[in-house]
């Protein structure tokens, strides 16, 4: 039952991306619940997906990368955020 912040890393990561099992998902909120480090990755991992996301829906038809500024703009976000 019990995970190790290894497994715990995985299933975040699934459960981001609607792969994760029910009792996955039961067992890494328990984890998160005990363990500090494995709930700040999955608060950062979250906050990645949204800026990724916002970036993304704005630069739909623009297949090119991220300018200088936008990657300034996404720095700033996350440390903001964090």
């Amino acid at each position: 039952m019990k995970l190790t912040c290894d497994e715990a890393t995985s299933i975040c990561d699934k459960s981001q991306y609607k792969e994760a099992s029910f009792w996955e998902i039961i067992k890494l909120n328990i984890h998160l619940f005990l363990c500090k480090k494995c709930g700040l990755y999955s608060k950062q991992n979250s906050i990645m997906t949204k800026c990724y996301e916002k970036h993304k829906k704005n630069e739909i038809n623009n297949l090119d990368c991220l300018c200088d500024e936008e990657k300034q703009t996404m720095n700033k976000e996350l440390k903001t955020k964090i």
